[in-house]
């Protein structure tokens, strides 16, 4: 890649990152209803089936970008088009533009579920930014830079070559294998008012998920091997195991420098 085109990857993989940033704020306010004109139970209505049909399609349609496009044998193919740099970049702008078109396209079903007032209902915005918060912190943990596209472009730019991450399981991940899913599925659920709608999309979306893992464990078990083979099967998928401790309580060990 020559001088230039190592420049214009940089350049494309910032633009492609930043734009994913704001649609992700903006997913934010979509979801809980603050801060944005247009969210998740507003906007233009219509009947019912039509708006089932509407939104299922939609979510249909993120789930089957979000996961073609993230297996090995797309990838092989996708990168003999376009140059391997800035592979991921695509993918993380491929994935903003699927949201963009859920944010316009969302028919709302208003209908409540359930109303939650008072202090419940200040607790259930609380852990919807809190899931929030929970997908962007893991990010970080796994390497945000290269989960979106941003590393690859750079280490491009310098003229060096791309490195896979090694296998790691930092902080939280020793307990639970999706953190990050976890946050996500805790930021859709957590709701002072649960409509038909979010209900719809939460559901939708966790269905995804549980259909993402599997085969996102069965790429990285051909990716990693042995290692990540053992921690899957040590590491439960999203509650830490509790473990109750028999007999007398014994003074934690001191190791001494």
């Amino acid at each position: 890649m020559s001088r230039f085109g190592r420049t214009a990857a940089l350049v494309y993989g910032t633009v492609c990152y930043a734009i994913f940033f704001v649609v992700f704020l903006y997913l934010i306010g979509w979801v809980t209803g603050l801060g944005v004109p247009v969210s998740i139970d507003t906007g233009t209505q219509g009947s019912v089936p039509v708006a089932l049909a509407i939104d299922l399609a939609l979510i249909a349609l993120f789930g089957l970008q979000h996961s073609v496009m993230a297996r090995p044998g797309f990838k092989a193919v996708w990168t003999s088009i376009v140059p391997k740099p800035i592979e991921r970049a695509t993918y993380v702008l491929a994935s903003s533009a699927v949201l963009v078109l859920m944010f316009v396209a969302w028919r709302p079903i208003p209908l409540a579920i359930w109303q939650a007032r008072g202090a419940l209902a200040v607790v259930l915005q609380a852990g919807a930014f809190a899931g929030f918060g929970i997908v962007l912190y893991t990010s970080f943990l796994i390497d945000h830079f290269d989960l979106f596209g941003l590393r690859q472009v750079f280490l491009a730019w310098r003229g060096r070559p791309y490195t896979e991450k090694r296998f790691v399981t930092p902080q939280v991940y020793r307990f639970i294998r999706h953190p990050l899913y976890v946050g996500w599925m805790t930021a859709f659920w957590s709701a002072p008012t649960l409509s038909i709608g979010r209900a719809l999309f939460a559901a939708a979306m966790t269905t995804h998920i549980l259909i993402a893992i599997r085969y996102e464990e069965r790429d990285l078990v051909a990716a990693l091997g042995e290692p990540y083979r053992g921690w899957r099967a040590a590491t439960p998928k999203f509650l830490p195991r509790v473990r109750v401790r028999r007999g007398r309580a014994r003074s934690p060990a001191v190791e001494l420098p």
